[in-house]
């Protein structure tokens, strides 16, 4: 936390104000403030990670090859077994 808070306050001079309605503008920027303006910072900054490869159109079905319909399997459903009549419960 207490990184965090330092990073703000550095953070604190190359940011804008950019209050909310009901907010007064404020030459001192609190951390708060400063967190609420920090996504610009960050978009210029930018990632450091590289842009992602396009890596081209997937070939799909080859020509010529027979299509066929996928298996289909029957439902399987459990029914429910009745006790059997002369059965006594044991306590």
């Amino acid at each position: 936390m207490p990184l965090l808070t330092w990073q703000l306050w550095l953070a604190r001079s190359e940011v804008q104000d950019s209050p909310l309605p009901w907010q007064r503008s404020s030459a001192n920027l609190s951390p708060g403030r400063t967190a609420n303006a920090f996504a610009a910072v960050l978009a210029v900054i930018g990632s450091p990670a590289p842009p992602p490869k396009p890596r081209g159109k997937s070939p799909g079905w080859i020509p010529g090859q027979p299509r066929s319909r996928r298996i289909r399997y029957p439902t399987v459903r459990k029914h429910f077994k009745k006790p059997k009549v002369g059965a006594k419960e044991s306590a």
